[in-house]
């Protein structure tokens, strides 16, 4: 299944080809790197109009160049919530907008349970935009773990942004396969987990990370502290090579409670052409109601 995110008012992908994407946050424009975007560019003139262009390093890595001063960060808004967007050195912005449709999802199903308390367990959790929408969707409690200091900086602000100050959400720099074995040893169960794991990371101890030798040993952990009365499971991969429905295989080949699972692709619609963005793929477990 293909799950698109198209309810953006601040955000939109303008075009995308030939390695390229090029995406209006709120008033600015930025072309970045995207090597799932192979067909031709359209001739769209704003191409040439970016406020800024990422430019790929064959060192790696890479650098910005800016075509006007734009300001160190701004602001858009989703659906009742505030992220900080900053260009970042490795070509990032702060949020992955395609994940608007998991945010949605979860929202949903804690709206819909408000009866029920509701913890969630956000896994490299990034700056915090699914945290704070299931704080805001009403989950009792929210644990956001990420082994970069700098990211939960940045979700803190978002926090603040979007007015959750008051929510319990807890904000924890760690290895996060680490923090789930103490979760198990406390005793300490979650309704809703959720993971965004990169391809290739370390920790904060120097651990090392490989989406594909670690997926499994770390799903088989984080069931062992999904409650009994669990309500979702979410896995985001970005992992090159790695289809949804090995994903999805695997998911059904390991003891998750009796519940629905269904995996596929998210996507980005481009505004100037009758065309999706691939952008990844999900895994999803929910409670039969």
């Amino acid at each position: 299944m293909i799950r698109c995110a198209d309810q953006w008012k601040d955000y939109k992908c303008i075009d995308a080809g030939d390695g390229e994407k090029l995406e209006q946050w709120k008033n600015i424009i930025l072309r970045r790197p995207d090597p799932q975007a192979i067909w031709p560019k359209s001739g769209n003139r704003l191409w040439n109009k970016a406020d800024a262009v990422y430019h790929r390093s064959e060192k790696g890595g890479g650098h910005w160049e800016y075509k006007k001063k734009l300001p160190e960060s701004w602001q858009i808004e989703y659906n009742g919530l505030t992220f900080k967007v900053s260009p970042t050195g490795f070509k990032h912005t702060g949020i992955f907008p395609e994940q608007a449709v998991n945010w949605d999802w979860m929202m949903d199903l804690i709206e819909k349970h408000q009866d029920e308390e509701i913890r969630v367990l956000n896994l490299f959790a990034y700056t915090g935009c699914a945290t704070l929408a299931c704080a805001k969707a009403g989950a009792a409690e929210v644990v956001h773990v990420d082994a970069a200091k700098g990211m939960v900086q940045w979700a803190k602000e978002n926090r603040d942004l979007s007015h959750l100050d008051e929510k319990k959400i807890r904000f924890i720099v760690d290895d996060c396969i680490k923090f789930v074995e103490r979760e198990k040893r406390r005793g300490r169960t979650y309704h809703g987990i959720l993971m965004d794991p990169p391809s290739y990371g370390r920790g904060p101890g120097g651990e090392m990370w490989k989406f594909e030798k670690e997926i499994t040993n770390l799903i088989r952990k984080c069931l062992a502290i999904l409650d009994d009365n669990a309500l979702f499971f979410l896995i985001n991969s970005y992992t090159t090579g790695f289809s949804s429905i090995v994903l999805e295989d695997l998911m059904k080949t390991m003891d998750f409670p009796e519940g629905k699972i269904d995996a596929g692709e998210i996507a980005i619609p481009l505004e100037s052409r009758d065309l999706l963005l691939p952008c990844g793929i999900y895994g999803r477990w929910q409670r039969n109601d």
